[in-house]
C-alpha cells in the first residue's frame, strides 16, 4: 500500500473569511481523499514582511476564530505559523501543527514552547542553515518532549517534519539543492515547500516576487528524490493576494500539479 502523501496547502495569509472559506472549499477533497495526510494552512500574521506597510493578517485572536470555524465546517486539520513563544500553548488549541518559520528555526525558546504542546511541528529549514544543520532544530522538541533517541522513524512517531524551501546566496534568489532533501530526511520526514522556494525575497519594490512557472518543476523533481510531503500556498487569484502572490499557485494549477506529484510517488515506491 502506498504510503500517505503528507499535503499541506491553503493561501499565504488569512485575507479574509471569505477567501478562507473559498479556498477550504476547493481543497477539502484532498481532506476526504486516503491517499493523503492533509492539513489546510493559512497565516494569521506574517511577521517578517518586507515592508512595514504590508498586508500582515487578521492577527492572533481573530485569525484563530477563522481557522477554527475552518475545522469546524470542512473537518480539516489546520497548520498555523507562529512567531513568538507564548502563541505555541494558545495556538496549539486549535490548530493540529505549529509551524516555526523559517528565519527562526535556530530559536529555542520558541521551538521549546512548541514542543511543550500535544500538536505536531513542521520546521521550515531557515535559506541560511546547513540541511545538516537542521539536526539540532529536531533535537530541540525531541529533548524538550524527554526523547533522547534520534533519526527519521523517531521525528515521524513524535510529529515532527522538517521543510525544505531552498537556501539563499544574497541575491534576491533562492536555490533548492535536491540533495538537501536526503540529508534532511536522516533527521526526519521531509516536507517540499514548493511555492516558496520560488520567491525572490524583496524584489518588487519592497515586496517579495516569485517566479511560480517553476513550482511544479521543481514539485516534481523533489518527488522523483522521494519526500514525505509537499507544502504549496494556493489561492483563487494570486495575482489579486496580499501575500506571496508571484509565487503561489491557482487552485485549478494546484490541483493538476497534484495529479502528476501522485503518478511520480507511485513510480518510485
Amino acid at each position: 500500500m502506498m504510503k500517505k502523501m503528507i499535503l499541506i496547502a491553503g493561501p499565504c495569509v488569512i485575507e479574509s473569511k471569505d477567501l478562507v472559506f473559498k479556498v477550504a472549499k476547493q481543497l477539502q477533497e484532498f481532506s476526504n481523499d486516503d491517499r493523503f495526510e492533509f492539513y489546510f494552512k493559512s497565516s494569521f500574521d506574517k511577521a517578517n514582511r518586507t515592508s512595514i506597510n504590508s498586508f500582515r493578517g487578521p492577527g492572533l485572536d481573530e485569525g484563530l476564530k477563522i481557522l477554527q470555524s475552518v475545522k469546524n465546517e470542512f473537518g480539516m486539520k489546520i497548520l498555523t505559523d507562529i512567531h513568538e513563544s507564548y502563541q505555541a500553548k494558545i495556538v496549539s488549541e486549535v490548530v493540529d501543527v505549529l509551524q516555526i518559520p523559517a528565519f527562526l528555526c535556530r530559536q529555542t525558546d520558541l521551538l521549546v514552547e512548541a514542543a511543550k504542546t500535544k500538536a505536531k511541528i513542521n520546521i521550515k529549514k531557515g535559506q541560511f542553515l546547513n540541511p545538516s544543520d537542521i539536526k539540532y532544530s529536531v533535537k530541540k522538541i525531541l529533548q524538550t518532549r524527554g526523547i533522547e533517541e534520534e533519526g527519521y522513524d523517531i521525528a515521524g512517531k513524535n510529529g515532527i517534519f522538517v521543510a525544505e524551501r531552498g537556501s539563499s546566496f544574497g541575491y534576491g534568489n533562492l536555490v533548492v539543492d535536491m540533495r538537501s532533501l536526503v540529508i534532511m530526511r536522516e533527521f526526519a520526514p521531509v516536507i517540499f515547500d514548493a511555492t516558496h522556494s520560488v520567491q525572490m525575497p524583496g524584489a518588487v519594490g519592497g515586496s517579495s516576487g516569485g517566479k511560480s512557472e517553476f513550482v511544479e518543476p521543481l514539485a516534481r523533481a523533489a518527488a522523483a528524490v522521494g519526500v514525505d510531503g509537499f507544502f504549496f500556498e494556493t489561492h483563487i487569484n494570486p495575482c489579486e493576494a496580499l501575500c506571496d502572490g508571484p509565487n503561489m499557485l491557482n487552485i485549478n494549477r494546484f490541483k493538476e500539479c497534484i495529479k502528476t506529484l501522485i503518478k511520480i510517488q507511485n513510480i518510485i515506491e
